[in-house]
């Protein structure tokens, strides 16, 4: 027994100087790595990603207002409305380059669009809402966009904007919910934003994305008007109040506005105005609280600042009707000398867009392209 303890004591201290030589020589753990800023696309060295923003605290919801014996009885995205109305700081997730207003545009065409229209949005691209000039006026494009309610779906929509913001450089975001009624939100988020990144756009078409708008026909009508000077021309709509019954999309119930009717307003699908009355909308946001059918809210906005929208014959956000059943409605002709019509299919925007541009088009008696 006497013999083995030395044997053992060795044992042990070799095991000890093993430990600790493994303690010295072992690597440090790897750093977290520093984010890689966004490459620049490919031909485009302008663009360039926008400086960092702190993101607003998360808005709470208004438990007061479901106190109210009415309020179990809305649908839930009524109730949603409700509870959140008053929200209206949220993240941008992505913005346009710097370049798109740096210099003096004549004619913005904003278009909303929700996260999963990727297909209309390339059409447009490749036709109307192509950036150009036409008679010497800068065109210039943005896709105004929310997020996607389901959070699986949000990730590859955001995804996928972010690759058509790197590419395209057109993409505005924020981070609310994309949904009928937060139209009037993108409406309020776009309004603060033109006041304080595109102020020197002339005109804007505010717009939907499966609208045909035929962008020369504007372009020509515009260079009439001047930019300071109040306009808003579109489709008309007056003498309507809000809709009661809950099954219809247009649901306004009392517990919303008590009010029976609306002033007048242009409808939703298309509209131009000039910057001075972008700039007397963007007064009026601040103050009154959003509506949720965004069009109406726009018209409210412009009472207020006691400014009235017009008619314009050119534009037909309720389509094109065909005088007889014999002709098609898709005849080039009814559209050649129109504004706006709402609404078309992606193949049918690029189809319409490439009969209007063929300059052996004939109308009358000869015939129509389709």
């Amino acid at each position: 027994m006497r013999l083995l303890w030395p044997r053992l004591d060795v044992s042990l201290l070799l095991l000890a100087l093993a430990a600790l030589l493994l303690l010295v020589t072992r690597e440090s753990p790897p750093s977290c790595p520093t984010p890689e800023r966004p490459t620049e696309p490919e031909g485009d060295p302008s663009w360039a990603p926008g400086p960092p923003r702190a993101d607003p605290a998360p808005c709470r919801a208004n438990l007061s207002v479901s106190a109210h014996p009415d309020f179990a009885g809305l649908p839930s995205h009524v109730r949603d409305f409700l509870l959140y109305r008053h929200c209206r700081d949220f993240p941008v997730l992505r913005e346009p380059r710097a370049t798109k207003c740096a210099r003096p545009v004549f004619l913005l065409l904003a278009i909303k669009s929700s996260p999963a229209n990727y297909g209309r949005r390339q059409v447009l691209r490749t036709t109307w809402a192509r950036e150009r000039r036409v008679r010497g006026a800068p065109l210039r494009r943005l896709f105004l966009v929310g997020s996607d309610r389901n959070p699986q779906q949000a990730q590859k929509f955001n995804r996928l904007l972010e690759l058509e913001a790197q590419t395209y450089g057109d993409i505005l975001q924020w981070d609310f919910h994309d949904s009928f009624f937060n139209l009037t939100l993108k409406q309020v988020l776009f309004l603060e934003w033109q006041q304080t990144h595109c102020t020197n756009a002339s005109f804007v078409l505010n717009g939907d994305d499966d609208v045909f708008a035929h962008t020369d026909n504007m372009v020509t009508y515009l260079q009439g008007h001047d930019p300071d000077q109040h306009l808003f021309v579109g489709h008309l709509i007056q003498n309507v109040g809000p809709i009661r019954v809950p099954w219809s999309k247009y649901f306004v119930p009392a517990l919303v506005t008590a009010e029976d009717s609306y002033p007048p307003y242009c409808g939703g699908g298309g509209f131009l105005l000039s910057r001075f009355t972008m700039a007397a909308l963007g007064r009026a946001v601040r103050v009154l609280p959003i509506f949720p059918i965004d069009d109406v809210f726009l018209g409210m906005c412009l009472q207020r600042q006691g400014l009235a929208p017009r008619a314009h014959s050119g534009v037909r956000t309720a389509g094109v009707l065909s005088p007889s059943p014999r002709v098609s409605s898709f005849d080039p002709c009814f559209y050649r000398d129109l504004l706006l019509v709402h609404r078309f299919l992606p193949f049918e925007m690029l189809l319409m867009w490439d009969a209007l541009k063929q300059p052996q088009l004939a109308c009358g008696r000869q015939g129509s392209a389709y």
